[in-house]
């Protein structure tokens, strides 16, 4: 999907068992104030696998994508299992997108945020949502999103850190 003048290919493919230990790296080196165990990663690919991607550039993973149905307005807390995919889901949500350096700069995270957006209306959701971290709202923005912050959601996004916002994209009903 990208290639760098001087480096391998870079493609995003769906993730797989054996991508996990390396995903775990990839995540303890990008969120470093946000860490989440190993647990987590797993579930979120058992769960819905669908929604669980890595960017591969030759045979090393520089990113990932973890995604899911979800209650919108209500984000899981970081480093919790979430048990199950609730009935009944309104939003589909994007846990993480994270790129090493290396992977940065070559429109890697546009391009699963779109692939996500279609997943998800041709999955009949109308919306995908996230929390911003680190200052990333900008980029969010960029990507479609825009803040959809209450005042009720300051408590349940603690996990999140003090700049945590949930942000929200509409999707294009693909059902018509």
């Amino acid at each position: 999907m990208s290639r760098d003048e001087t480096g391998p290919a870079v493609r995003w493919r769906p993730m797989t068992a054996g991508d996990l230990a390396a995903v775990k790296t990839i995540a303890d080196f990008i969120h470093v104030n946000h860490p989440e165990e190993m647990p987590v990663f797993a579930e979120r690919l058992a769960l819905y696998p669908e929604g669980c991607h890595v960017a591969e550039a030759g045979a090393r993973l520089v990113g990932y994508a973890l995604s899911h149905p979800w209650r919108y307005g209500e984000p899981p807390p970081l480093d919790t299992p979430l048990g199950a995919i609730p009935e009944g889901a309104t939003t589909f949500y994007l846990h993480d997108v994270a790129l090493l350096p290396e992977g940065r700069g070559k429109g890697l995270a546009g391009t699963i945020v779109d692939h996500l957006a279609d997943h998800a209306a041709a999955a009949g959701f109308d919306n995908l949502s996230l929390v911003a971290v680190n200052g990333s709202q900008g980029f969010w923005e960029k990507c479609g999103f825009r803040t959809a912050m209450t005042a009720a959601l300051r408590a349940k996004l603690a996990t999140y850190g003090s700049d945590a916002l949930l942000m929200r994209r509409d999707v294009p009903d693909l059902r018509r």
